[in-house]
């Protein structure tokens, strides 16, 4: 069971709906990972996160956005993550 309320897409406002498309518009996906809606329940937290998200993984830098995805799944894989 659950201990953390996922704020669903469709009760989003606000802040957490801005986010939300944010989410959507730079990920270029149609819904929005159950990471972030777990985080919604505290909209600043949400916004903060997301906004480091896009800093390291989708801002131009040194490694294109690719680049930076293969590391951050071989790094999940290494560490024994199963999300």
């Amino acid at each position: 069971m659950a201990s953390i309320k996922m704020v669903p897409e469709a009760e989003a406002t606000g802040k957490v709906k801005d986010v939300y498309e944010d989410i959507k518009s730079r990920l270029g996906i149609g819904f929005v990972p159950n990471l972030y809606k777990v985080m919604a329940s505290k909209p600043d937290y949400l916004e903060a996160n997301w906004n480091k998200v896009k800093a390291v993984m989708i801002e131009p830098g040194k490694l294109d956005r690719l680049t930076k995805e293969i590391i951050a799944v071989a790094v999940s894989a290494v560490n024994g993550c199963e999300y």
